[in-house]
């Protein structure tokens, strides 16, 4: 069982940064984001405030009974996160998606809003633009993308998507591995 990433997952799903869950449970940034990396493990004291902070009890979080593979998602097992400040919004489309191979997200951009920028990785991202226009600046080069269009990159230099839209523009995201 790959602790950090449960973590992380139920992080997210409260709609937690990791400084907000640090402030929380007194706990540094760097210090949440070293367990979800399983760069760190956590004493018990630590681990049952972080897990209380998340709202989970330690039977849950432990239980991995077999449970029947679920193939349909619908409105209700999704979850929103909004950066106001950025101007974007994420919605994840697969619960846990973030323990899985691939995590499809639903992402708007606002007018002038851009997703976070993300380092190099191993990860591989497709995505489709449903509405608007996206820039995606991939190392040193600058890409465009419209409505109707699909991209499709090896996450190998830093990388970032933007709106080149004055209206909202919005796409489906599928990255694999650890992007998001």
């Amino acid at each position: 069982m790959q602790i950090g990433k449960k973590i992380k997952n139920l992080r997210l799903k409260k709609g937690l940064t990791q400084e907000e869950l640090g402030e929380r449970t007194d706990l540094s940034k760097g210090y949440i984001s070293q367990l979800e990396r399983e760069l760190s493990s956590p004493s018990i004291d630590t681990f049952f405030n972080i897990l209380e902070v998340l709202g989970c009890t330690p039977k849950q979080f432990f239980d991995e009974e077999e449970r029947e593979q679920k193939v349909v998602y619908g409105e209700d097992d999704q979850t929103d996160y909004i950066d106001e400040e950025r101007g974007y919004e994420i919605q994840w489309l697969v619960p846990e998606s973030n323990e899985k191979e691939m995590e499809p997200i639903r992402l708007t951009l606002e007018g002038k809003g851009e997703f976070k920028q993300f380092e190099p990785s191993l990860s591989e991202t497709f995505a489709y633009v449903l509405s608007g226009r996206v820039m995606i600046k991939l190392g040193r080069r600058t890409y465009y993308a419209k409505a109707g269009e699909a991209i499709y990159f090896h996450a190998a230099d830093e990388h970032q998507i933007t709106n080149a839209y004055k209206g909202k523009s919005e796409l489906l995201l599928v990255a694999t591995d650890s992007y998001l």
